[in-house]
């Protein structure tokens, strides 16, 4: 492409990346009503900035889609759809044709998945699934309940299931997921309350305490108190209120005592992991009541009093039932929905909007996550265009969604059908793999603010910030250059195609205006446009008695190639507004 418009993009980048950790100025979007604003048609800009919120990226079929409805109407249809292909269906396919390959080879009865073949998964379905809003619903959850090929006994297959119950849940109740996380086989593993055993006194055992700490802190109430609108309540010394003691902490990991492998038979064999199958790592934590504390349970206000008969089962619907009607629930997980979906500083107002239809759905359930979701997407602030405009709201787009917003843009395919993307961890490519964080913190924080920034000076955050770095910028431009050009994954399989953009190629103009509609949603700003113009008019259509099409198709190639390159490295790409 040449290094002169490599140069140009990467200081874009950096603009960006500079950009995104706060401005001045912009006024705040209404706060307004619920609800959210719908037009009878959609323009093409808002249609692309909606689809960028909920799904893994516009295409145009789906911009005109959504044109040809409402967000609300859109949204319904979404979440009426069956959900689409499963992960373990998937990896149970994959392995079995890797232990019976096609002839000659021979049959390999040991042979196993592993996590590429996850990837395989998740980018195939980020890319051509139907349901997009489940997916990447799915994908906003995986980064609150956290479970990662990062824990070196995480199972394959396990790690599909519990994706797999994520999207179960992603548009059924959040005292559902709840359940399903705590008793989940990988959840159990990662978090280490799998075969977790009740106290002795006489040999100093206590129970592990690492999922009862993680489920409150991180799952469902946080450290502080909040009021419904997301913000901390105060003391009467302005201090905030922790919602948790080390006392709850304790007391609530008596209650995860008892449960481990599912197993047909339970045995005391079994418990500690003897007899392990396919089942085992899918299915969920069964109870042993033999190892359940009987002692007083206190936390977080409850009570749940000694017993001489073990009640695994019941205690544990009482300690779900707790957390999930604590107050800080609804604001707690709404401001990070919003945060994956939309803006990583929402109001207060919107925060509270939000978590009331946690709170009540308007049919008198709590924790509806379809409504949930539906607020999210539909609230006054996410809809209103004039939002782009303010220099503090949005959001930066995550690496894998920047990747999988140019792969839809541009129509990617599968050469061989497997989406053999790999991981992509390593800082020298996107620095973020799915199901791949190196702690149950996620990739980031959604507290975290970037020091020395004017991010920390207007009291504002940005978590997607904590995995940018320079080895990661190079690592993203490299990727996405080499993405651009000749495709992703094993042999570059993976490739984009430039069909649409080379029928226009011929005018810079419209190419860019091309580019712009699928990618930023028209949000490139004036300045951006006429840069990526000249650089496109520089590449020159030849002509002439001996021009053959091949030399004019190269050109009309690279001018799409270099228009899509320095749009996804621009900060208007980077920084969803």
């Amino acid at each position: 492409m040449g290094n002169r418009w490599i140069k140009v993009a990467s200081a874009a980048l950096l603009l960006g990346m500079v950009s995104a950790c706060g401005g001045g100025g912009g006024s705040s979007p209404p706060a307004g009503g619920g609800g959210g604003v719908v037009t009878p048609r959609a323009t093409a800009a808002e249609a692309s900035r909606f689809l960028i919120q909920s799904t893994f990226g516009p295409t145009e079929a789906e911009i005109e889609a959504v044109r040809d409805t409402t967000f609300a109407a859109w949204i319904t249809a979404q979440q009426a759809l069956p959900e689409g292909a499963l992960a373990l269906d998937y990896l149970n396919t994959r392995r079995d044709q890797l232990r019976n390959p096609p002839a000659p080879a021979a049959p390999n009865p040991t042979a196993d998945v592993s996590s590429s073949n996850f990837y395989e998964y998740f980018w195939r379905e980020a890319v051509t699934s139907q349901d997009q809003l489940r997916e990447r619903t799915k994908f906003a959850l995986s980064q609150i309940f956290v479970i990662s090929f990062a824990e070196p006994q995480m199972n394959v297959r396990g790690l599909g299931s519990y994706y797999d119950m994520l999207g179960r849940n992603a548009f059924g109740n959040y005292r559902q997921l709840l359940e399903d996380v705590a008793l989940h086989p990988m959840m159990g593993v990662y978090l280490t309350h799998m075969a977790n055993q009740k106290e002795d006194p006489t040999t100093g055992r206590s129970p592990d305490e690492n999922f009862a700490r993680e489920v409150m802190q991180l799952m469902s109430i946080g450290l502080f108190e909040l009021n419904n609108d997301g913000t901390q309540k105060l003391d009467s010394a302005g201090n905030p209120i922790p919602t948790y003691t080390a006392a709850d902490i304790s007391n609530l990991a008596k209650v995860f005592t008892g449960f481990s492998w599912f197993a047909t038979t339970p045995t005391n064999s079994t418990f500690s992991g003897g007899g392990r199958n396919d089942a085992s790592f899918v299915n969920p934590m069964i109870a042993y009541p033999n190892f359940h504390s009987i002692s007083e349970k206190r936390f977080l206000g409850t009570v749940i009093p000694a017993t001489t008969t073990p009640n695994p089962a019941g205690d544990l619907k009482i300690a779900l039932d707790t957390i999930f009607n604590h107050p800080n629930v609804g604001p707690f997980i709404g401001k990070q929905m919003i945060q994956r979906l939309v803006t990583s500083n929402p109001s207060p107002a919107y925060v509270n909007r939000v978590a009331n239809v946690f709170n009540n759905n308007g049919s008198g359930v709590r924790g509806d996550m379809a409504a949930v979701v539906r607020a999210v997407l539909l609230d006054s602030e996410a809809r209103n265009m004039s939002a782009g405009v303010d220099a503090n709201f949005g959001k930066l787009r995550e690496p894998v969604i920047r990747m999988t917003g140019l792969m839809r843009a541009l129509n990617a395919a599968s050469t061989n059908g497997l989406w053999p993307v790999g991981s992509t961890s390593a800082s020298t490519s996107l620095g973020q793999s799915p199901m791949a964080s190196p702690s149950v913190f996620n990739f980031f924080r959604p507290g975290y603010t970037p020091p020395n920034t004017k991010t920390g000076t207007l009291g504002l955050v940005a978590p997607e910030m904590q995995i940018v770095d320079e080895v990661t910028v190079a690592g993203y431009m490299n990727t996405m250059q080499t993405t651009v050009n000749t495709g992703i994954g094993t042999s570059s399989d993976v490739k984009l195609s430039y069909v649409k953009e080379m029928a226009v190629a011929s005018d810079p103009a419209a190419l860019v205006d091309r580019v712009n509609y699928l990618l930023t949603y028209g949000n490139m700003t004036a300045a951006r446009r006429q840069q990526i113009i000249d650089a496109v008019t520089a590449v020159t259509i030849p002509s002439g008695g001996t021009t053959t099409q091949a030399q004019i198709d190269a050109a009309l190639l690279n001018r799409s190639k270099l228009a899509v390159y320095l749009t996804v490295v621009s900060p208007d790409y980077i920084l969803q507004r």
